[in-house]
């Protein structure tokens, strides 16, 4: 029998207006693989925002976004092709302040990248500054995409945010570095789960996280694998990444 892991803080509203967020990071590999499998972790995950990477880019994308989205209890915010392949997806919990994709400079021969971002409130007056991202396989491409990625964050004028990705680094890369100088590495503060989010079976490497401003509090951060609800056979049939499911506080402000 397997030992099963204790849930994060649920969602909810703080006596001083801060708000409890479980934000979830997954790689969906473009939803070709179990959509039912994914949708039930992600119910399972009961993620407040989920930061996805990999959506449906081509024919009919967003049509498969949104049979995903009911599937996993979710609405769309904004992503998909229009990004590039990340995308923002929420439960109806937070009210949509504002949405943006934002496509980064491109690499001749190289795939072409972008973000989704959103500015979310939860409650009166918790305000939480959204990125989704999915970095390049080349390490100077890349590098300079982590610059853009802060960047954006700061532009959004909001104190408080998250990042949350398929990095395509290790925490020992430096664009992983430059992202854990910045911010808070959730995984690095708050460990809980399981570490590495390459596909069981994989060679063991943590490549997706949850990042966070310097005033957001981290619960906890991890692979919820052995959350209840989250089968390996899910995990397995849904897509070739694990998810990161953080939970953190945000204050009031901003």
């Amino acid at each position: 029998m397997r030992d099963v892991l204790p849930d994060l803080p649920a969602s909810g509203t703080e006596a001083d207006g801060s708000a409890v967020v479980r934000v979830l990071s997954y790689n969906v590999r473009s939803l070709r693989d179990d959509v039912g499998a994914l949708a039930r972790v992600v119910r399972a995950c009961a993620p407040d925002v989920v930061c996805v990477q990999e959506a449906p880019r081509f024919f009919r994308w967003r049509k498969s976004v949104a049979r995903f989205a009911r599937a996993a209890g979710l609405v769309y915010v904004t992503g998909g092709a229009t990004a590039s392949g990340p995308m923002i997806l929420s439960s109806l919990r937070p009210h949509v302040e504002s949405a943006e994709d934002v496509l980064l400079p491109r690499t001749p021969g190289l795939h072409q990248r972008g973000l989704a971002t959103a500015v979310l409130r939860f409650g009166r007056a918790a305000r939480l500054a959204v990125v989704s991202c999915h970095l390049s396989i080349r390490d100077e491409e890349r590098y300079a995409q982590g610059h853009l990625v802060l960047s954006r964050l700061a532009s959004m004028g909001v104190p408080h945010g998250v990042v949350a990705g398929d990095l395509n680094d290790r925490p020992d890369g430096r664009t992983f570095g430059l992202l854990a100088d910045a911010l808070q590495d959730g995984w690095a503060v708050k460990p809980w789960g399981r570490e590495h989010t390459t596909r069981l079976g994989d060679p063991l490497q943590r490549i997706d996280a949850v990042f966070a401003t310097r005033g957001v509090e981290v619960l906890g951060c991890g692979v919820p694998m052995g959350l209840a609800g989250v089968e390996e056979s899910d995990l397995r049939a849904g897509t070739d990444h694990l998810p990161v499911l953080g939970v953190v506080r945000v204050p009031v402000g901003g």
